[in-house]
């Protein structure tokens, strides 16, 4: 009898074990992509979650690397790129209430793990939430929900050397600018107004690591990945059907500027209208002023990487502001050297050193117009 109970123990330790070396485990990990919103401008990219099923202990959570906590200072220092986010953990159905409530998709990829490979991601998940490592500086590029898990795949502990994601760059060599435009393809005011502010960094064609800073490319990058030659990921899985996304609509920033540019040019060039000329002319010196001392502000005054080398300074020239409402000296020499830096900014965007927003085209066309008044009344000055 107990030589039975013995052979008994020792099988059901071998079946332990054996189911260890083979991958069954009480451990599920999966990856969770939710679709973009339409509410904040945060959510028109989607997010990504690390899901962790225990059937041991009846556990669900979700590593959410994408949260932030409100302060006083909240809005000086997400303006600063100082923000910082972290690794929070919720419940999963805590996790999922709101992309419910916001009509948002979500998706869910398992992770074709061993028991060890579950072991070692499951370690690193928990210490990267614990306080003293959960924290870091958030950036929309280069450091964020999706670039965080996008990062823990490579590890050599849980996949070894030879992991290699899914190539899921699309043809044409797409840079960061066209990636996040096709996102902001109804949202025509935001794109305009991000557009401005980001610089040539984000006009590099993208490798495929850069494309999986957004969840959706995170998701076909994973959908492909192996590991020693062996797929890494189940086929998706649509927890939730999101709701229709809406149509492309008007480009209103579009239909403004280019109003704006036949009104100026309109006033500057039939002289019964020679008031209106003058009003938009200062009207949009004052704006492209505005605008470059904002945008010298997101280069040198903050954290924001994409916001460096913005070669729209060349055209949003922060002395418009004087010359607007001034006429000093040499401003007839000024107005022509803004004509020739509108020229190099055209030539950069012609040669994709940093892309074209077309809803500023008009402008441009109106600011020569501007400043070639600015000039000739100049030149006139000086023939009395």
């Amino acid at each position: 009898m107990l030589r039975k109970i013995i052979l008994s123990f020792v099988a059901l330790i071998a079946f332990a074990t054996v189911n260890a070396q083979d991958g069954s485990n009480h451990l599920r990990v999966s990856l969770l992509t939710c679709g973009p919103g339409d509410d904040e401008v945060w959510e028109v990219f989607g997010h990504s979650g690390v899901r962790v099923y225990d059937s041991i202990n009846h556990s669900d959570i979700v590593y959410n690397y994408g949260t932030f906590e409100f302060g006083p200072d909240f809005e000086l220092q997400f303006m600063r790129g100082k923000l910082l986010y972290c690794s929070a953990i919720q419940t999963y159905k805590e996790f999922m209430e709101e992309y419910v409530e916001s009509g948002r998709s979500v998706e869910e990829q398992v992770l074709l793990l061993d028991y060890k490979q579950t072991e070692h991601l499951n370690y690193f998940l928990r210490w990267n939430a614990e306080p003293e490592n959960k924290y870091y500086k958030y950036d929309f590029f280069f450091d964020n929900c999706a670039t965080r898990i996008r990062d823990i795949f490579p590890r050599p502990e849980i996949f070894g050397k030879k992991f290699q994601f899914g190539n899921v760059v699309p043809p044409g060599k797409p840079t960061f600018r066209d990636i996040i435009n096709k996102y902001f393809y109804s949202f025509h005011w935001t794109r305009t107004g991000v557009n401005i502010l980001l610089g040539s960094r984000i006009d590099k064609v993208m490798t495929n690591k850069d494309i999986m800073f957004l969840p959706d490319y995170l998701r076909d990058g994973l959908a492909g990945a192996t590991a020693n030659g062996q797929k890494i990921a189940a086929d998706k899985v649509t927890v939730l059907t999101g709701n229709p996304r809406p149509p492309t609509g008007i480009d209103w920033p579009l239909v403004l500027t280019i109003g704006i540019a036949i009104v100026t040019i309109a006033g500057l060039s039939v002289k019964r209208l020679a008031l209106l000329g003058k009003i938009m002319s200062v009207l949009l010196l004052l704006v492209t002023g505005l605008l470059g001392c904002l945008i010298l502000v997101m280069w040198f005054g903050t954290d924001h990487q994409g916001c460096s080398n913005n070669f729209n300074i060349l055209w949003c020239l922060p002395l418009n502001l004087f010359i607007a409402f001034f006429n000093p000296k040499g401003k007839g020499k000024y107005a022509a050297i803004a004509m020739l830096l509108i020229m190099v900014s055209l030539v950069l965007h012609v040669a994709k050193v940093q892309g074209l927003i077309i809803e500023f085209i008009p402008i441009l066309v109106a600011l020569l117009f501007v400043y070639s008044a600015i000039y000739r009344k100049s030149r006139l000055k000086k023939m009395a």
